[in-house]
């Protein structure tokens, strides 16, 4: 059955509450920790507390930084309901993130989406500031913390490996907030940007409860908004924001279970674009970058576009939750500038590789099954070209050798 995780954001989100919940929901700290401990951040310690807001226990993620022995990350200028206070903000550019997000203990497909994510970001900052976007040197989010905090949910998020993310509408607060760039109001103008077309609105609570990290990782993950789906609750887990609101528990709550609003197939998206004005000898690097980051199919379609001009339709099936890894390579190696995307459902036969001995040799046969039952059979034919070059023979010849050894 598939499975979906649920992001309740009725106090909003912020990058450290995701790494509260999934952790309150069973992510492992030592397996966070190790992913995270080749980031080679000197000094950083991690840790967590259970904390009380409004009376509900929820788990408080904490990165520490040196300052005279161990001590918590005091309010910086920028801080908000959540606060993301440092003891110095570092403004890294994103080639410097980058650099450390390939220092990290992730998976590929890990380190390509918290990469995707952290470029998603710094061109939201360079439209907002109207510079190139290598010359953007993101500022609350280029700090220590925040960078853990996006590769470390990249990473929870992976370890639970739902397959889907919805997201409640979500409540961003009001007021108005500091940031480096000066004082503006709740949603600050890069958190109205990354929320996009997501569900939001404002609540009685005068702070800042979505911030751009929150924003980021929600809206990056999410496939729907709406209210919770309706699924059968496995794990439920709290993360604390920073304040604790008298009214309100500040707390992010992740529910994560079966997904009964699914049916029992798999369930993918399928991204396309049609290109016109690209070198066509690109399209192989394409459909192999695609391959390795983790894409289900690849393929090409000859279409006739605007202006009568031929073209070529480019569609890739992948996981819900390598979307933006996707994405962000068709944006990066071709010359489409949009893509669309939508989910469904996929239904497979389940599959298995056996060797057979025939008298040629030795030939894998692939066996796809449904409910138990034999419905299609294949030999590999890369083992059946090898056999017939080894024995002066066509390969027709070898497949039908092959089949009647399998049979």
């Amino acid at each position: 059955m598939a499975s979906v995780l649920y992001l309740d954001c009725f106090s909003g989100i912020s990058g450290d509450m995701v790494l509260g919940a999934l952790i309150d929901a069973g992510l492992p700290l030592g397996d966070l920790k190790a992913a995270l401990g080749s980031l080679a951040l000197s000094g950083v310690e991690i840790e967590i507390a259970r904390v009380l807001r409004a009376g509900l226990s929820a788990t408080k993620f904490i990165v520490r930084e040196p300052a005279g022995g161990p001590q918590p990350l005091p309010t910086g200028p920028h801080s908000h309901g959540h606060q993301h206070g440092h003891t110095h903000v570092a403004h890294r550019s994103l080639a410097e993130i980058v650099e450390l997000i390939d220092r990290s203990s992730l998976s590929v497909s890990g380190r390509d989406q918290a990469k995707a994510l952290f470029r998603r970001l710094a061109e939201v900052e360079a439209a907002i500031h109207q510079m190139p976007i290598d010359q953007v040197h993101l500022h609350e989010v280029g700090a220590l913390d925040s960078i853990i905090d996006i590769v470390g949910a990249v990473f929870g998020l992976e370890w639970f490996g739902a397959d889907r993310v919805v997201c409640s509408p979500l409540n961003v607060g009001g007021g108005m907030t500091k940031s480096a760039h000066g004082v503006f109001p709740v949603p600050a103008p890069a958190t109205v940007t990354l929320l996009g077309g997501a569900p939001v609105y404002g609540g009685a609570i005068q702070q800042e409860l979505v911030t751009p990290t929150g924003a980021l990782v929600a809206t990056s993950y999410a496939s729907s908004y709406g209210p919770m789906p309706a699924m059968s609750i496995k794990r439920v887990g709290y993360g604390a924001g920073e304040r604790d609101f008298p009214s309100t528990p500040n707390v992010l709550r992740v529910l994560v279970g079966d997904d009964l609003a699914s049916p029992a197939g798999e369930r993918v998206v399928v991204i396309e674009c049609e290109i016109d004005d690209m070198n066509p000898q690109i399209y192989g690097t394409v459909m192999d970058q695609l391959y390795e980051a983790g894409a289900l199919e690849v393929f090409y379609v000859p279409v006739q576009m605007k202006k009568n001009r031929p073209g070529t339709l480019l569609t890739v099936v992948g996981p819900v939750t390598l979307r933006p890894v996707l994405s962000e390579i068709v944006f990066r190696e071709t010359t489409t500038i949009g893509l669309r995307f939508q989910e469904m459902d996929r239904d497979c036969l389940q599959r298995e590789t056996v060797s057979v001995e025939t008298p040629l040799g030795v030939v894998r046969f692939k066996v796809a099954r449904r409910e138990g039952r034999v419905v299609n059979v294949a030999p590999e034919f890369d083992d059946c070209v090898r056999l017939a070059d080894a024995h002066h023979l066509p390969v027709k010849d070898v497949q039908a050798a092959a089949i009647k050894a399998y049979r």
